[in-house]
């Protein structure tokens, strides 16, 4: 989850646990809600498929920064490896699909299924990547190892390199960076106002205020590696949460790192209404019977109403052409049991 990544950042996390290497089995975009006295949530189901614009015809060459300071050209968009689920589905909904030629662990949609992977857990394989004669490679700047990238650029290979996603005003950004790259710019804005409108018709429908504004506490969740983490300011979830009409609690709460560990003590002053985790997550830990178990949880208003928000880990950080779609979901699970 990227990163909670996850965004997917989806995305790797950047967590403050030593050692940390999770390999996540993501899934489609969807979500779930408990009720109070339920075990275990139903999912929604929700195809995992992207809406592909019409084909463009790039126009190459280019020349594009990428944020690690170089400057890249690209010659042909004929064989791309994105490594990102998140990056992936953009240069997919761009309508250039077919020209995408491999994918990484966190690419879950259903247009990608049969793609080969190329990494390793997290890790990005520059064997494998080098073996798809890539002409272009897009990763972000958690993507690595960096021994890896510099494998794939050393032999010759066009490397852009975007900045992870953390919150909506990124949207626009990657989508425009993603499209240049590609030779592709009219559908870059194309593809920019058309998730613009979505988001905008959700945001629309959102109930008005009354009263205090649901308090969201972000949790990551890996049992099976004994992970239980908070979401801080920088977890990704805030500006999602927020668009929501709701409050993030480890933000409000002043936690400025991404992810912190659980203590009944930060939980108890962060006081959530609901508790927010991806499918996979809550999976790991035994559905909502187990999450009651975390020490501190069964203690906040959201344990206590076993209030539980899911969003599949495919998508809910990936900041992209489906965010509507996440947020919409969020707004749904948040405001249709009065929370």
């Amino acid at each position: 989850m990227p990163t909670p990544a996850a965004s997917h950042r989806f995305p790797r996390l950047a967590v403050a646990v030593a050692a940390l290497a999770l390999a996540l089995a993501l899934t489609a975009c969807g979500g779930t809600a408990t009720t109070p006295g339920s075990s275990a949530p139903t999912t929604a189901a929700v195809p995992d498929r992207l809406e592909p614009l019409p084909a463009p015809q790039p126009a190459l060459p280019v020349t594009v920064p990428s944020v690690d300071g170089a400057q890249v050209t690209i010659t042909s968009a004929d064989r791309v490896v994105p490594l990102s689920g998140s990056l992936n589905e953009i240069v997919h909904t761009l309508g250039l699909g077919k020209q995408v030629v491999a994918r990484d662990i966190t690419a879950t949609f259903e247009q990608a299924a049969q793609l080969p992977v190329v990494t390793r857990g997290h890790d990005v394989s520059a064997e494998s990547v080098l073996s798809l004669r890539p002409t272009l490679v897009i990763a972000e700047t958690t993507s690595g190892p960096g021994e890896a990238i510099q494998q794939i650029r050393d032999a010759g290979v066009p490397v852009l390199v975007i900045a992870p996603a953390k919150g909506l005003d990124d949207v626009p950004k990657r989508i425009d960076a993603v499209a240049a790259a590609l030779g592709v710019k009219e559908a870059g804005t194309q593809l920019n106002q058309r998730t613009a409108d979505r988001i905008a018709a959700v945001r629309k429908d959102i109930p008005a205020a009354s009263g205090k504004k649901p308090r969201v506490a972000f949790l990551y969740l890996r049992g099976t590696a004994s992970v239980y983490l908070l979401g801080g300011s920088d977890s990704g979830a805030a500006s999602l949460l927020e668009a929501a009409g709701a409050v993030d609690t480890g933000k409000d709460s002043g936690l400025g790192k991404d992810f912190t560990p659980i203590t009944s003590e930060a939980l108890a002053a962060a006081a959530p209404d609901a508790i927010l985790v991806m499918s996979k997550g809550l999976e790991s830990v035994g559905g909502v019977d187990g999450l009651v178990k975390i020490p501190g949880v069964a203690q906040t208003p959201a344990g206590m109403d076993r209030r539980v928000v899911t969003v599949d880990d495919g998508v809910l950080l990936n900041y992209g052409p489906r965010t509507d779609q996440v947020l919409s979901s969020l707004v749904t699970q948040l405001y249709s049991k009065g929370v």
